[in-house]
């Protein structure tokens, strides 16, 4: 069957897995306290932080629920208030020009041809959406955000689920079939695969120094750069 759209993750996929563990993470760790400090009583802030002291017995000291939150980051906890807590001091951080998102250049160039060719492209990654939307708004290769027709998160599911891919391809209007989705991680490139989607293993050299062949691909098409994809 014809592809009609690529579903992309972006972490060690179209950007290196070292940008968001050595500059994002880091500088979220670091900023937690003076963001909650200066915009805690904000009401979306707020939200969160009072989500976390509930679960974790009621904490009423900020500074406790900001020492939760670092220990998060530091286990890279895939939690839904500290991923939103983490969008809005990341979007501090790319307002004020503090840093901008790494992205591949092959990835940068094959998402431009594609979306200049009409076939529409999607992000899935298990960063929030308004994150996403951060980190290619404000990327080395400039505002990519408008190649994209749509974004999705964990809060259509996991990425190691089949139904999540199934879902997503019922929000894109489209057959699993007719799309393609692109992860570095084996499991997910299986959920998709299961769902019904076509798939390819994104093997970078500079985030897997370990070439993944034979069994380790899972079967998957594997490729080492966007540029050896021809959807």
């Amino acid at each position: 069957m014809t592809i009609r759209a690529i579903l992309t993750d972006i972490e060690g996929t179209t950007s290196s897995i070292s940008f968001v563990k050595d500059v994002l993470f880091p500088y979220a760790r670091r900023a937690l306290p003076r963001f909650v400090a200066a915009r805690g009583k904000e009401p979306a802030v707020r939200k969160w932080l009072d989500a976390v002291a509930t679960e974790n017995g009621g904490m009423c000291d900020d500074r406790m629920v900001v020492e939760v939150l670092q220990g998060w980051i530091d286990e890279d906890r895939k939690h839904t208030a500290l991923k939103a807590l983490q969008g809005m001091i990341w979007a501090d951080g790319y307002r004020s020009a503090d840093f901008s998102a790494h992205i591949y250049p092959d990835a940068a160039a094959a998402l431009r041809a594609w979306h200049g060719a009409g076939l529409p492209l999607y992000v899935y990654s298990s960063g929030s959406v308004p994150a996403q939307r951060l980190f290619f708004g404000h990327s080395d290769d400039g505002d990519l955000t408008s190649l994209f027709s749509g974004w999705f998160d964990t809060e259509i599911g996991g990425k190691r689920d089949a139904d999540s891919y199934r879902r997503i391809a019922e929000a894109i209007g489209l057959a699993p079939s007719e799309i393609v989705f692109l992860s570095d991680v084996v499991e997910e490139l299986d959920a998709a695969r299961t769902a019904g989607m076509g798939t390819a293993l994104i093997d970078r050299l500079q985030d897997y120094p370990q070439p993944r062949h034979g069994n380790a691909t899972s079967g998957h098409a594997r490729v080492e750069s966007f540029s050896e994809l021809t959807p």
